[in-house]
């Protein structure tokens, strides 16, 4: 996405009053965006909790650019090449003055983060940007994305797995087994994520299951923007929850394997995915009428018994 970088010739350090505003201002993004993973955030000692704060802002970052419906598809992708040229910059030691690229690159120094990790965040989010998408307005039906299933893992490692992968770096491990347990609880939060925001996807012209999938329910691009009545329609929705819990398996093999004081954020992270997930089975998979989510005492009480595992 973007050309190499040298080395800056004298490695650029901020001040530790640059480096607090810059965590202050990433803990304000992360707490106002991240509905789900703040509350995991709170548990973590503040070291790890203001690095993850961090981590959230850069992607944050990316996906907005993506996400810009103000700009036409090719401006948005070259804001995001122009973003990940700045991300390299400040990455290879130059001086930089923007908050989010402050903290993220005394993250990644601290924690060994490989850049590669980043960049591969970045190339998901840019993978919802594609020419194809040009033709994908309102007043037509939806475009599916992905053929296959394996189509569609691919995108998910990138904007998933991948978080996995950068978060137990931060988390701490030692067993390389916990990278592909990681992987694997990506796949399952993203997979989650996608059966809740199916109807509202679909209304930006954005389809991620797999024609595989819906071809097996007999189900159509235009049924996702219905009010989604369908019998088939929710039997395919089912299955696909049905593929998220095996993963979420994997985060049960993962905890034990991170560093301790980091398995409570962990553990109500995925708590709260869980409950999401059986929430929506629970209303029959009618993600339609309404996006279907926690509430925050739910993810209170959540955090309260991960606040308890942490103190005992």
């Amino acid at each position: 996405m973007s050309s190499a970088v040298q080395q800056a010739p004298e490695q650029f350090l901020p001040s530790e009053s640059q480096l607090a505003v810059a965590y202050s201002v990433c803990r304000a993004i992360a707490r106002s965006s991240a509905k789900n993973f703040y509350y995991a955030f709170l548990v973590l000692p503040r070291p790890k909790r203001q690095s993850l704060c961090a981590i959230y802002a850069f992607m944050r970052r990316c996906d907005d650019i993506t996400d810009d419906g103000s700009l036409a598809l090719a401006e948005r992708r070259q804001n995001l090449i122009d973003w990940m040229d700045s991300v390299h910059q400040a990455l290879a030691g130059f001086p930089t003055d923007d908050p989010v690229l402050l903290a993220l690159t005394d993250v990644q120094r601290r924690y060994k983060i490989p850049s590669t990790l980043l960049d591969q965040l970045a190339y998901g989010t840019a993978m919802d940007v594609q020419e194809t998408l040009e033709s994908a307005v309102p007043a037509k039906a939806p475009q599916v994305h992905y053929k296959t299933f394996e189509d569609l893992r691919v995108y998910c490692y990138r904007v998933a797995s991948v978080v996995g992968l950068v978060c137990i770096r931060v988390f701490g491990y030692r067993d390389p087994a916990a990278e592909p347990l990681a992987e694997k609880l990506g796949l399952a939060f993203q997979l989650t994520n996608i059966i809740r925001d199916v109807k509202v996807d679909a209304a930006m012209g954005r389809i991620y299951l797999p024609q595989e999938d819906l071809d097996q329910y007999d189900v159509t691009s235009a049924e996702l923007r219905s009010r989604g009545d369908s019998a088939r329609l929710r039997l395919l929705l089912a299955a696909e929850a049905d593929r998220a819990r095996e993963y979420y398996a994997a985060g049960d093999e993962l905890l034990p394997l991170i560093e301790e004081d980091s398995q409570p954020a962990l553990w109500v992270l995925m708590t709260i995915y869980r409950r999401l997930l059986e929430k929506i089975a629970g209303k029959r998979y009618n993600v339609f009428r309404r996006t279907v989510r926690l509430s925050s005492r739910e993810k209170l009480l959540i955090l309260l018994k991960g606040t308890w595992q942490r103190l005992t």
